[in-house]
């Protein structure tokens, strides 16, 4: 009988998961064809919907935390804020008494632009969200910090990633 019930934690568990990585391909593709709507790259798209919500809590990124944020090299960040700031959809501001610390600020527009685009689903989230009591909201919450904290340290360990099993195509030898 234990052994039963451990399963059914288990899969439990596991559909959970599933339920959580189909969200994440939702969320993506949601990035995609906002990148696409505005004729943005998709790494562009995610690079200006970051600086837009770190904005919007009130903590702005500099481009260092907006590089490892987006998982690009400096020089690769450096060029993909050039594009978005000749757009016109961020600026670099030094707003301390430090020049040499640059905030990056969504241009005027883009908020607009993103909340036109991403309002229809909040209202719909808001909807689904609405039918629980908010302590189970606040357990969920406490739930996904305890995700996101297991994953950040994960990935902030050196040589988590496993080597690949299969040769690159340029590595194969005939």
């Amino acid at each position: 009988m234990e052994e039963a019930k451990r399963d059914d934690v288990a899969e439990q568990r596991e559909r959970l998961m599933e339920s959580l990585r189909v969200y994440g391909t939702h969320y993506t593709e949601l990035g995609r064809r906002f990148a696409a709507w505005l004729g943005l790259h998709s790494t562009d798209a995610v690079a200006l919907l970051q600086i837009t919500a770190a904005e919007e809590r009130g903590t702005p990124l500099s481009p260092a935390r907006l590089s490892e944020r987006i998982s690009l090299s400096t020089g690769a960040t450096t060029a993909l804020l050039n594009r978005l700031e000749a757009a016109g959809h961020i600026t670099r501001v030094r707003e301390t008494t430090d020049r040499r610390v640059i905030t990056l600020r969504g241009g005027g527009h883009i908020q607009e632009r993103a909340d036109e685009f991403f309002d229809p689903l909040a209202h719909r989230l808001d909807t689904a969200m609405a039918h629980y009591p908010p302590q189970l909201l606040r357990q969920f919450e406490s739930f996904m910090a305890d995700l996101n904290t297991t994953m950040d340290t994960l990935l902030a360990e050196p040589g988590t990633v496993p080597p690949r099993s299969v040769p690159a195509p340029g590595d194969r030898t005939p």
